[in-house]
């Protein structure tokens, strides 16, 4: 009886042996693995893309086509670590330390942070199109049918009406839409007063956020909002609305008469592309974007191309509003920041009742 027992515990012993050892041998073929991974997997076929949460859509469908593009070309398998954020946030981020090979952001001023942190060349704009792969404009988006009839900015200023744009703190598309709100006011003092008279538009852009009912941290995120039910009008990019309406989501879409044209940049971001080795591949990347079947999905997502063969194939799905203005009307980013975003610029004393 006793010679059994011992058998066992014996064959016992000799079984927990070898689970040991085969868990061992297992551990060291995963460490193995992991130490020899397909060069696919590697940070220099690895493309790290920080973005503005506005273009997430678009480069989501466009990824996997530059992905076949290049791998027909060179024969590499490449992989893509994407981040999508406020556009603010993003070139923040960047400057911080997160290590984009490719910024897409919202405006030149976010680029312009790049430059200056010495993680994107100065010469950035002598590139096709100055440095931009999309356009658009700004719009209002109401509900559907219109129910509060608005027909332009004038009206966002009316008691009751509820509006929505984000935080120009954090967002680029939120900057766009104060510039858009402030030059329409510019405008309206040309037609009244011959002349532009900042102080009138400074009253009206005063006059619209009053009825702002929040201030979201993105575009993206005030689109959310707007679609969970807050707020009667958003002033947005037309691409978000028109993305929206082609999802089956049901808005109207009022073009003001006065209104700006967005113009939004990509680049590399020289000091992280070299450090991965990447740059060849950011390169080829943002040029990808200019190509006309990239151009072709950026205008399925309600952008206006920067190609300008591609923008007569699909003009008639635009609308060019009268009094459609750039931001040199503004002054260009250089005065735009100054005059609207700097510490005792307009929009800060707007913000603060001033």
């Amino acid at each position: 009886m006793q010679t059994r027992k011992k058998k066992s515990i014996l064959l016992y012993i000799a079984l927990m042996l070898l689970l040991v050892c085969m868990t061992a041998g297992c551990s060291k073929q995963e460490e193995s693995s992991e130490q020899n991974e397909p060069s696919g997997n590697d940070s220099s076929n690895t493309l790290v893309i920080g973005a503005y949460s506005v273009a997430k859509d678009a480069v989501g469908e466009l990824l996997p086509k530059f992905q076949e593009e290049w791998k027909a070309k060179t024969g590499q398998t490449i992989n893509f670590q994407e981040s999508y954020e406020a556009s603010g946030t993003q070139a923040r981020a960047i400057v911080g330390g997160f290590e984009a090979d490719v910024a897409l952001l919202a405006m030149e001023s976010d680029i312009e942070k790049l430059v200056k942190a010495d993680l994107v060349s100065s010469d950035w704009k002598q590139t096709p199109n100055e440095g931009m792969i999309t356009r658009s404009i700004v719009v209002l988006g109401t509900r559907a049918g219109n129910p509060l009839g608005i027909r332009d900015f004038q009206d966002l200023t009316k008691p009751g009406v509820k509006v929505l744009y984000p935080n120009p703190k954090t967002s680029g598309g939120a900057q766009w839409d104060i510039n858009a709100i402030y030059g329409a006011g510019l405008k309206l003092s040309e037609e009244q007063e011959g002349k532009k008279d900042p102080a009138a538009a400074k009253a009206f852009l005063e006059q619209v956020h009053r009825n702002v009912e929040s201030l979201d941290k993105s575009g993206r995120s005030s689109m959310a909002a707007f679609e969970y039910g807050v707020g009667d009008v958003i002033v947005t990019y037309e691409n978000e609305l028109l993305a929206r309406i082609a999802k089956g989501v049901d808005y109207d879409i009022v073009i003001p008469k006065n209104t700006i044209l967005i113009e939004n940049p990509a680049v590399v971001v020289n000091k992280y592309a070299d450090k991965h080795g990447n740059r060849e591949l950011a390169e080829a990347f943002v040029a990808y974007l200019r190509t006309p079947e990239a151009q072709r999905i950026f205008a399925k997502h309600g952008f206006r191309s920067v190609d300008p063969d591609v923008f007569a194939q699909t003009e008639s799905t635009f609308s060019t509003p009268e009094g459609l203005f750039d931001i040199n009307y503004l002054g260009g980013w250089d005065e735009v920041r100054s005059t609207l975003y700097s510490k005792r610029g307009v929009w800060y004393q707007v913000l603060a009742g001033l």
